[in-house]
């Protein structure tokens, strides 16, 4: 039996195209995920992995959705072999139950992981250029400097409540607890 597994990473993504196609290659069964492939943690794929038994194939769109990382992806596909279950991506044309399916695998993953480091290099290489333009990447702080050390001195004095203190300066408790331990 083939069991399909569709993942997209973000709420703006749909399943439709993966799912068409999963179906169209015969697909009993079929396991999502809305996570990003760099996450371990992908609830559709870990049910899919239970489900799945000897002599079924796993069947996904294209390898990216599987994951992004070489390491993980031959974890997986071994896993899948040493149980007797086939793997089919069905964009990158590979089928692990031909000899060529199993190079060609190895190869397609070979450059996700590639591609991958690249996009990081180019981010941050793009984060340093702004960097030395004077601009600040990330989350705005939650509280001035000054707004801290005030609250602060009224922590270290007792003279009011950190639940006070947090609601007069509208932050949460562990936003004030973390710029403690940072300061």
């Amino acid at each position: 039996m083939k069991i399909g597994y569709a993942r997209v990473s973000t709420d703006d993504q749909n399943f439709d195209l993966q799912i068409d196609a999963l179906k169209k290659s015969g697909c009993k069964k079929i396991f999502k995920d809305k996570v990003s492939g760099s996450k371990s943690n992908r609830k559709g794929l870990e049910n899919a992995l239970k489900y799945i038994r000897s002599g079924d194939a796993l069947v996904i769109w294209k390898l990216d959705r599987l994951g992004r990382s070489l390491i993980d992806l031959i974890k997986i596909v071994n896993s899948l072999k040493e149980k007797n279950i086939e793997f089919v991506a069905l964009q990158d044309s590979i089928d692990t139950s031909t000899s060529s399916g199993k190079l060609f695998f190895h190869i397609s993953a070979a450059f996700a992981e590639y591609e991958k480091s690249i996009i990081q290099e180019r981010t941050k290489a793009g984060l340093k250029a702004a960097r030395s333009r004077g601009r600040k990447g990330g989350r705005p702080k939650a509280i001035t400097d000054e707004k801290f050390n005030f609250a602060k001195k009224l922590y270290d004095s007792n003279s009011d409540t950190v639940k006070n203190i947090c609601e007069s300066l509208g932050i949460k408790r562990r936003t004030f607890y973390k710029y403690l331990k940072d300061s």
